[in-house]
């Protein structure tokens, strides 16, 4: 979101017209969109050559979660009353432009975030004095505080629906649960577990009679220590529970016939089967109060996350991480290690490389530590613009005159946040490099 606009406002309301660099006489928003499309699909089609569909997947994703947070600003502006003259995607040159009203939308050339222009943000910017009732300075608190804040209620609210739709279309793992994911050949024969009865979607209950939960030790334990020994396992089928007999194989003798089990000249069973966790979705309903829930748990871990990365220790820690990979590992380890762009992106990849899941778990972190992060209370950060209207309303108290925070005063803090920010930047950034995070998912 732009914090200032020295220029004075030239907006036409007349038919929409392109402007920028690739302009060549007046054009519709339809044909500039046409032109876009084709320049997005050869920009796909390159990717899809060289083999990066996943990582323009993930862009995309990215892109789109930065739409959003401006949509959420443009929106609250434009039914506040405000003027807004810029909705652009990226920093620097223009690339593709076009005018619709006041409003100025395109694409820059540095896909590095986005903003929203809006006129009279601080009192320091000089305005038309024909737009400046209009400005974001004039409008009442409540209006200020709806448009500081609806780029991170947008990731609130992508949030939401991410883990809506987590929960109820792709499921989570049940970790209370061991399931039999696939069954393999032993020895070039059918496996025991096969032999046995059990089927791949079965979820092991109990074995020798006793309940084992999540704990795949229990299982592995038990067909390791038995080879040749009937072992009593009970699995629940679609909802049925099932009495089972598996004997497990000879590691040994399986070796003597050119398998290869595990190391040791100890016997050891094998039954052949891949065990992990089953997946479960909620229904539509029931799932919007689970996603409540754990949208509550993740932004409470976020704001901790971002208290921490603001606080002294939290600082040095980025020192640590950068100059040891040790420091870095055990910061991934414990979940307090702040990764950039490139490390979040690069995380995303694997993520979707493993399944949908893990890449929409991915996206919904990132959402919930943006949200957050953006109402730290500095500016530029939308939480500056907040903090400001809290204090002018405090200090407007009961007066007819809005009261004006003098913003000049607050500059060497804002000088002081870029700075941290450029460090935080920078360390991050250098650290996915040096020390990138071992794959979590692989």
């Amino acid at each position: 979101m732009s914090t200032t606009d020295t220029r004075p406002s030239t907006a036409a309301a007349s038919e929409p017209s392109p402007v920028g660099p690739l302009a060549d006489g007046v054009k519709s928003p339809q044909r500039s969109a046409g032109e876009l499309i084709v320049a997005v699909v050869v920009i796909v089609g390159l990717g899809v050559a060289a083999g990066a569909t996943d990582l323009l997947i993930v862009v995309a994703c990215l892109v789109v979660m930065v739409m959003v947070h401006e949509l959420g600003h443009l929106l609250a502006a434009k039914r506040s009353g405000m003027k807004v003259t810029e909705y652009f995607l990226g920093f620097g040159p223009r690339l593709w432009s076009f005018r619709r009203g006041e409003t100025e939308y395109g694409v820059k050339a540095f896909p590095l975030g986005g903003y929203v222009k809006i006129p009279g943000m601080t009192n320091l910017e000089e305005v038309d004095p024909a737009d400046e009732p209009r400005t974001y300075r004039q409008q009442p608190f409540g209006a200020r505080m709806l448009v500081a804040v609806a780029g991170s209620a947008m990731h609130f609210v992508m949030a939401f629906v991410l883990l809506w739709v987590l929960l109820t279309f792709v499921g989570v793992p049940n970790s209370g649960q061991v399931q039999i994911q696939g069954l393999s050949r032993v020895g070039g024969q059918t496996s025991p577990a096969a032999a046995g009865g059990i089927r791949a979607g079965d979820v092991v209950v109990t074995v020798d009679g006793k309940p084992i939960g999540g704990d795949v030790t229990a299982l592995t334990t038990a067909v390791h220590d038995h080879p040749g020994v009937p072992v009593a396992v009970v699995v629940n089928r679609l909802g049925r529970k099932m009495p089972l007999t598996v004997t497990p194989a000879d590691g040994r003798v399986l070796h003597e016939q050119g398998a290869t089990p595990p190391a040791g000249t100890a016997p050891f069973g094998l039954i052949g089967v891949s065990l992990g966790s089953p997946v479960q979705r909620a229904a539509p309903l029931h799932a919007v109060a689970s996603t409540g829930t754990d949208l509550v748990h993740f932004t409470w871990a976020s704001v901790v996350g971002v208290g921490h990365l603001f606080s002294p220790g939290g600082v040095a820690q980025r020192f640590d991480q950068l100059s040891s990979a040790k420091a870095a590992n055990q910061a991934t380890a414990d979940g307090t290690r702040v990764s950039s762009a490139y490390g979040a992106g690069r995380a995303a990849v694997q993520a979707l490389q493993a399944g949908v899941g893990d890449l929409l778990l991915i996206l919904i972190s990132i959402n919930i530590f943006v949200g957050i992060f953006n109402l730290f209370p500095m500016l530029p950060l939308d939480g500056g613009h907040v903090a400001i209207a809290v204090y002018e309303k405090i200090r407007t108290g009961r007066r007819r005159v809005m009261y004006h925070a003098d913003v000049a005063k607050l500059m060497p803090f804002t000088w002081l946040m870029l700075m941290f920010l450029g460090v935080l930047f920078t360390t991050s950034l250098l650290t996915d490099i040096l020390h990138p995070m071992a794959n979590p998912f692989g």
